[in-house]
């Protein structure tokens, strides 16, 4: 799957960089268990690696195998670090952001820390995927708020089910951005790792200790098979399955 080589500071100035009515794109960040599913046929993951207009490196594991096995360099640019550098440096007051998912914490703790005016927040029920009805509301939601970045924090593969539909949709305008709990961590509503721990790439065990029911699984069983994958890759065999996923 071919990634954007872009770090962290690139990737947000390359998103800050589109113009504000340019047609709506997306971007993607994915890790080694989205990598895996996608090459095991999952569409919700591969045909929105496919489409987006970025996909950004969002694991420690990919970077590694990627200079271990096929000594190249892989940027990362995980979906928390590109939303702080956004935030920070680039998202004026007087931009408009439309948040799909997170709650009212969240909204608030955005306004608050960096003095936005136009925010847009859109949070569906629990499985909302599972109703077509629900994913075209979070679409049309989009539609409906024109903004220049629209954060997608909904989870894997909620957030790529529901930019895949605003696509299709058409007419919608600004970046869509796959980030997984990136808000939650940039406005303090959950606690990221230290940095020394990302810093060591034990990201995953700090997340596998805060929640060992929700991480285990995706740890121990979803996310090992990238090595095969990648090995497989590397000696040019095999090929992502599909199914419908």
């Amino acid at each position: 799957m071919p990634f954007s080589p872009l770090a962290t500071a690139e990737a947000a100035a390359r998103i800050a960089a589109r113009p504000p009515g340019a047609p709506f794109a997306f971007v993607t960040t994915p890790n080694a268990q989205h990598v895996v599913a996608a090459d095991r046929g999952d569409r919700r993951f591969a045909d929105a690696q496919a489409r987006a207009w970025l996909v950004l490196n969002d694991s420690r594991i990919l970077r590694l195998i990627a200079r271990l096995l096929f000594g190249k360099p892989l940027p990362l640019a995980t979906g928390s670090d590109v939303a702080v550098e956004l935030f920070e440096s680039w998202i004026r007051p007087d931009d408009p952001v439309v948040v799909v998912g997170g709650d009212a914490e969240v909204e608030r703790r955005l306004r608050q820390r960096f003095g936005l005016s136009h925010v847009s927040r859109h949070t569906p029920p629990m499985g909302f995927c599972r109703d077509p009805a629900e994913v075209d509301r979070c679409a049309r939601f989009v539609l409906d708020h024109p903004a220049r970045y629209v954060f997608l924090v909904v989870g894997a593969p909620q957030a790529e089910t529901v930019a895949l539909r605003v696509a299709d949709l058409g007419g919608a305008t600004g970046v869509g951005l796959c980030v997984g709990s990136a808000l939650n961590f940039l406005t303090g509503v959950s606690r990221r790792a230290p940095a020394w721990m990302r810093g060591a790439n034990l990201e995953w065990l700090h997340r596998l200790m805060c929640n060992p029911r929700g991480h285990a699984r995706r740890v121990f069983v979803d996310s090992p098979p990238i090595l095969l994958i990648a090995v497989k890759a590397r000696l040019g065999l095999g090929g992502p399955r599909r199914s419908d996923g």
